[in-house]
C-alpha cells in the first residue's frame, strides 16, 4: 500500500503538468478557431497558406505602471518538407517591454506569421528580437492581403492581437521570442529546443493534435494536397 502511495505522489506533478500543457494548447487552438471563424474579420486566408511558420501566444500578460512588461508563453508550427500540413509544435516564450504610462494589466492574444525563409532560420535559434533580428509589421485583416502595405509585403514576420474581443495587427518591436525547453520537455519527455522539435519532425503530442488539426484547416492545406494530388 506504501508503495502505490508514493508511486501516486510521483505522478500525479507529471499529470498535472501534462493537464496545464493540454489546457493551453486547447486556449491557443481556441484562439485560432475564433479569428478565424469570421472571414472579414480575420488573418487573411492567402497570408496563412503563404506562411513559412506561425506561432500563437494564448493570452499574453502585460502589466505596466509607467513601464509596460508584456510576457506569455505560446506554440510555434512550420511547414513540414514534405508539404503534408503543419509540424508538431514547439513551446515558446515572448517577453519584452515598452515604455507607456499605463495604469493597470490585461491579457492578450498573440499571433505572428512567419513569411520566408529567413524569417524561419531566424526563429528557430534560440533567441531573437523583433524588429532588430528581424523585420516586423502589423498584418492586414480581411479576406485578401491585396490592400497590403509596402512595409507589410516585405516584412519578414507579420503579427496580430486580439485584446477585449478587438482583433488587429500589431507591431511587436522590441519584443524577444525565444524557446521554452523546459515546457518542451513535458510535452515531448526531453529537453528540446525549436529547431529540434521542429526540424526532426517530433512524434505528435496527443495534446496537440487539436492545435495541428485547427492549423491545416484555417489554411485548407488538406484540400490543397488533395488537388495538388489530383493534378487541379
Amino acid at each position: 500500500m506504501r508503495i502505490i502511495l508514493v508511486a501516486a505522489l510521483a505522478i500525479a506533478p507529471l499529470m498535472a503538468q501534462e493537464s496545464k500543457q493540454a489546457k493551453r494548447l486547447d486556449e491557443a487552438t481556441a484562439v485560432m478557431s475564433e479569428i478565424m471563424a469570421t472571414p472579414d474579420k480575420a488573418i487573411p486566408k492567402d497570408l496563412l497558406e503563404k506562411a513559412h511558420c506561425i506561432v500563437v501566444v494564448p493570452g499574453e500578460k502585460s502589466a505596466a505602471f509607467l513601464v509596460g512588461a508584456k510576457f506569455g508563453t505560446g506554440y510555434l508550427s512550420c511547414r513540414k518538407a514534405s508539404g503534408t500540413g503543419w509540424s508538431a509544435p514547439a513551446t515558446i516564450r515572448i517577453e519584452g517591454g515598452s515604455v507607456g504610462f499605463q495604469i493597470g494589466g490585461k491579457e492578450t492574444d498573440v499571433i505572428m506569421l512567419v513569411m520566408n525563409e529567413g524569417g524561419e532560420k531566424k526563429l528557430l535559434e534560440s533567441k531573437f528580437t523583433l524588429g532588430a533580428d528581424a523585420s516586423v509589421a502589423a498584418g492586414p485583416v480581411g479576406r485578401s492581403s491585396s490592400a497590403q502595405t509596402d512595409a507589410q509585403m516585405h516584412a519578414e514576420i507579420l503579427s496580430w492581437s486580439r485584446a477585449q474581443g478587438v482583433f488587429g495587427g500589431v507591431s511587436l518591436e522590441g519584443s524577444t521570442l525565444r524557446p521554452d525547453v523546459d515546457d518542451n520537455a513535458k510535452l515531448y519527455g526531453q529537453r528540446l529546443d525549436s529547431r529540434e522539435v521542429i526540424t526532426r519532425s517530433a512524434k505528435m503530442p496527443k495534446a496537440a493534435a487539436r492545435f495541428v488539426a485547427e492549423l491545416n484547416k484555417d489554411s485548407d492545406h488538406e484540400h490543397m494536397n488533395a488537388a495538388a494530388g489530383s493534378g487541379q
